[in-house]
C-alpha cells in the first residue's frame, strides 16, 4: 500500500443518499466520509440494509436520478464526480473506476460470447481493431486465471462456472487499467474454494496494477484476509473505521465487537462431542448470552430413521437437430449412508456436487435412477400416490430463498394453514390455532400472520418457512442451504432456532450447506461430496480435526479466517474448475473401496 502522503483516488465527505418516499426524501445513507489511497484496500461492512452498497452505487452515479438524492461531495482523482454531466461520468466507468457486483450472471449478456462482451469494450474505448481487442482479450482472461483461455474467447456466460463467470467480469474490469476497482459482494455467492480463489486473484492484481479497492462486503472473515483498512456501517451511517488489525483486536462500537463476535470459526468446535448454539449478540450494546450446547440425546440406536443406499440420479443431455439423448449427468453416484433419530448429518461440498440432488431424491421430487431409499421402515422409492403423500408430511424442505418458497399473494396465515388443510389434519379454526402458537415458537408474533411475505425482512421470512414446515409434525427436515443467504447475525438465530427445534421435538436434519464454519457447528456427523460421490463420512470431530481426503483438506483450507494476520496471505489453490459430470451414453462409473480410518470415519480411496 502507497504511504497516506499520496492523494486518494477517492475521497468521499459527507455523502447523503436519500430515496423518495411518498411524502419526503428518507435517507438510507448519512453523511459517510473516507478515503481510498493508490494501492490500498478498503472495507466497507455491515449487514443487510446497512447502505453498503447504496454507497457504491452513489459514488458510480448508478442510481435513478428521479427516485433518488446524492448530497455532499464525492472526489476522484481531482475531479468532482457529483458534479460530472452523464456523458462525461460514462467515460470515468470502466475506464477510470470499475465495478464488480455480486452475481456475475446477472451482470453478462447470456446472448453474447464472453470474449466479444470484453473485446467490445477495448474497441469502444480504447479504439482497437477487431484483431487487436481479441489478443487482448485473451491476455486479460490468461491474466485472472482462466484456463484455455483462448479456445474459451468464444464461449457462452451459461458454459462458464459460477467463479470462472466471475473471473470473466474481474478481467473485464481490469481491461481498461482503471486506477479504482469497486468489488460489490464479489464473493458472497461463491462456494468457499472459489471464494478463496477470486481473493487470490484480486490481491495479486493489485499487486501488479498498484489499483485501489473499495471491498464491500458483510464477510468478517475475507475482511481480514484482504483489507488494509475497515469502515463499519449501520444502518446507513459510519460507526467505527480504522486499521484492520487495530479493528478486529480493539473494536470500540458495540456493533462492531457484535459483528465480529458472531463469525463463525472454523476450528470453534475442538474438544466438543455435540452440537453448540451459537452467542447472541445484542447489535445495540454488544453484550452476549453465552452460547448453549445442544443436550445429549444421541442415544445408541440400532435402526436408523433414514438409510439410502447406492443412490445414482442422472440427467440425459439431449443434441443434434433432433434432440437425441447424447450424454448423461451423472449427479450422484453410490451414495450411501445413515440418518438416525434426533440427528443432524451435514452433506457438504462444492455448487454441482450432488448435494441438492441427494436431498430432492430423497424426498422424491425427482426420481433416482438406482438405489434404495428406506425412510421410517418404508421402501420410498416404491411408494404409490397415496403412501407418498404421507411420506411427504414427515420429511419436510427447507430452501435457500425462503421469498422464492413463499406466495407472493398469501398471507403468512394462509401460506401456514395450507399444509395442515390439504392433508385434513385440522380445520380451519385449529389450523390457525396451530400456526400462531409456531409463530410464536419459532421467534414471531402470531399478529405477524396478516402479513404478506415482502413486509418481512429475509431472516423473518427464513423462519416462517421453518414453521411451515413444523406445520405437518415432522420427523426429518432436509435444509438446504437454508441459512446461506442470511447476514451472520441472523445466521446465528436461525441456527439456534433449528437446534432448539430438534432438541425439543427430536428432529432429524439432512443439512446441505457449504459453509464449513456453521457445519462445524450443528453437525453430529458430516460427509463430504465432490462430483457426486461422498468421498469421505463420518463424526463430525473426526471430519473436522483430522481429514483424510485430499478434497476435504481443500475445502478446510479455502475457509476465511478472521484474522488480520493473514492479510496478504495468498493460499495458491488450484484455479481448475469442477470437472463436468456429464457422461457418454452407456457409461458404468467404477467400482470404489472405501477404507474405515478411525470408527465411524470412511474415506474414499483415491487414485
Amino acid at each position: 500500500m502507497n504511504s497516506k502522503q499520496t492523494a486518494p483516488v477517492l475521497k468521499v465527505d459527507n455523502l447523503t443518499t436519500s430515496f423518495r418516499g411518498e411524502d419526503a426524501w428518507l435517507p438510507v445513507v448519512r453523511n459517510l466520509s473516507f478515503e481510498v489511497f493508490p494501492g490500498e484496500t478498503l472495507a466497507i461492512v455491515g449487514e443487510s440494509g446497512s447502505g453498503k452498497s447504496v454507497t457504491s452505487l452513489s459514488i458510480m452515479r448508478l442510481l435513478k436520478a428521479r427516485s433518488s438524492k446524492i448530497d455532499g461531495t464525492v472526489t476522484f482523482n481531482q475531479r468532482s464526480l457529483l458534479a460530472l454531466s452523464e456523458k462525461q461520468m460514462r467515460e470515468i466507468r470502466g475506464n477510470d473506476i470499475a465495478m464488480i457486483f455480486q452475481e456475475p450472471m446477472t451482470s453478462l449478456n447470456p446472448t453474447f460470447t464472453i470474449g466479444r462482451q470484453i473485446a467490445e469494450t477495448l474497441q469502444t474505448h480504447r479504439a482497437m481493431s477487431s484483431a487487436q481487442a481479441r489478443e487482448e482479450t485473451v491476455r486479460l482472461l490468461e491474466k485472472v486465471r482462466i484456463p484455455n483461455a483462448a479456445a474459451r474467447f468464444d464461449e457462452y456466460p451459461h458454459q462458464f462456472s459460477g467463479g470462472m463467470r466471475q473471473r470473466v467480469m474481474i478481467a473485464m474490469a481490469l481491461a481498461l487499467k482503471p486506477k479504482l476497482l469497486i468489488a460489490d459482494e464479489p464473493t458472497t455467492a461463491l462456494d468457499v474454494t472459489i471464494q478463496g480463489q477470486i481473493l487470490d486473484l484480486i490481491k495479486t492484481l493489485q499487486e501488479e496494477e498498484g489499483m485501489a479497492v473499495l471491498f464491500i462486503t458483510h464477510d468478517m472473515g475475507v475482511v481480514a484476509e484482504i483489507a488494509d483498512r475497515t469502515l463499519v456501517m449501520y444502518r446507513g451511517e459510519m460507526v467505527e473505521s480504522g486499521d484492520t488489525a487495530t479493528l478486529f483486536a480493539a473494536p470500540q462500537h458495540p456493533y462492531t465487537r457484535a459483528l465480529l463476535a458472531a463469525v463463525p470459526r472454523l476450528g470453534s468446535m475442538r474438544g466438543r462431542q455435540w452440537p453448540l448454539r451459537f452467542p447472541i449478540y445484542d447489535l445495540q450494546t454488544g453484550v452476549a448470552t453465552p452460547p448453549v450446547e445442544a443436550a445429549a440425546q444421541m442415544a445408541q440406536q440400532d435402526k436408523p430413521l433414514l438409510s439410502v443406499k447406492n443412490l445414482s440420479a442422472r440427467f440425459l443431455v439431449l443434441g443434434g437437430i433432433l434432440g437425441r439423448p447424447v450424454g448423461a449427468v451423472h449427479a450422484i453416484e453410490n451414495i450411501s449412508f445413515d440418518l438416525f433419530q434426533g440427528e443432524t448429518l451435514s452433506l457438504v461440498g462444492e455448487s454441482g456436487c450432488g448435494k441438492s440432488t441427494t436431498g430432492r431424491a430423497i424426498t422424491r421430487l425427482l426420481n433416482p435412477h438406482a438405489g434404495q431409499i428406506n425412510f421410517d421402515g418404508q421402501d420410498v422409492l416404491n411408494l404409490g400416490r397415496p403412501q407418498l403423500r404421507s411420506l411427504r408430511q414427515r420429511v419436510q424442505m427447507i430452501f435457500q430463498d425462503p421469498f422464492a418458497s413463499l406466495n407472493p399473494r398469501m398471507k403468512i396465515s394462509e401460506a401456514l394453514i395450507e399444509p395442515m388443510l390439504q392433508h385434513k389434519l385440522a380445520n380451519k379454526s385449529q389450523a390457525l390455532e396451530k400456526a400462531a402458537a409456531l409463530m410464536e415458537r419459532v421467534g414471531l408474533s402470531a399478529d405477524m400472520m396478516r402479513r404478506y411475505p415482502h413486509e418481512f425482512s429475509g431472516g423473518q421470512r427464513q423462519r416462517i418457512c421453518i414453521a411451515r414446515a413444523l406445520t405437518l409434525d415432522p420427523k426429518m427436515i432436509v435444509a438446504d442451504e437454508s441459512v446461506s443467504a442470511l447476514d451472520v447475525s441472523v445466521k446465528a438465530q436461525v441456527v439456534n432456532l433449528l437446534l432448539d427445534l430438534q432438541e425439543s421435538m427430536n428432529l432429524s436434519y439432512l443439512f446441505i450447506s457449504h459453509d464449513m464454519a456453521v457445519v462445524e457447528r450443528v453437525s453430529h456427523r458430516v460427509a463430504v461430496m465432490y462430483l457426486g460421490e461422498i468421498v469421505e463420512i463420518g463424526p463430525r470431530a473426526a471430519i473436522f480435526d483430522h481429514p483424510q481426503h485430499a478434497y476435504t483438506r481443500k475445502l478446510m483450507a479455502s475457509v476465511p479466517v478472521p484474522d488480520p494476520a493473514r492479510r496478504g496471505l495468498k493460499r495458491h489453490l488450484a484455479v481448475d474448475e469442477l470437472k463436468s459430470p456429464v457422461r457418454p451414453l452407456g457409461y458404468q462409473p467404477p467400482t470404489r473401496q472405501y477404507h474405515e480410518v478411525s470408527t465411524g470415519h470412511w474415506v474414499l480411496a483415491e487414485g
